[in-house]
């Protein structure tokens, strides 16, 4: 039997209407999870003996950056996790901050800027503490990364 002109356009439109209608539920599924915040994470690892030294200069610093910066509304939350490190060249530090979205970052430098002159100070007061910070820790990476939340 041979299909005229008119039964192959029908068939190939029901064939499209079935492809259509099953793909339609898959597409319109929701996600079982959302975009959360936006961590960035800092690796460090301290210097033998210089980990108390590292973290009273971070309370005594650091802290007083990321309290003001939370005040100000540039990020949602910081964490200073500790641990040991799983051999020589792990880290055993983490430092963390919480940004409320991706788009938190944009243009935020200049605002971090200006923060950080206001609690810390001039640029040269800040340079001589990171040269300082150097003498009792490395950092060995950073990452940023965004949470994942389940519904």
């Amino acid at each position: 039997m041979q299909l005229t002109r008119a039964m192959r356009a029908m068939v190939l439109l029901l064939s499209f209407g079935l492809v259509a209608a099953l793909a339609g539920p898959v597409a319109a599924q929701e996600k079982p999870w959302q975009d959360g915040t936006v961590w960035s994470i800092t690796f460090v690892k301290t210097k033998p003996g210089m980990g108390d030294t590292y973290l009273r200069d971070l309370a005594a610093n650091w802290k007083k950056i990321m309290d003001a910066a939370q005040k100000e509304g540039l990020i949602v939350s910081y964490k200073v996790l500790g641990g040991s490190s799983a051999n020589r060249d792990d880290w055993d530090l983490l430092l963390m901050t919480e940004s409320k979205n991706w788009a938190s970052f944009d243009n935020a430098s200049e605002k971090w800027d200006a923060l950080t002159a206001k609690v810390i100070g001039s640029e040269e007061k800040q340079q001589q503490m990171m040269i300082k910070r150097t003498d009792v820790r490395e950092i060995l990476g950073d990452k940023t990364l965004q949470e994942v939340v389940f519904k």
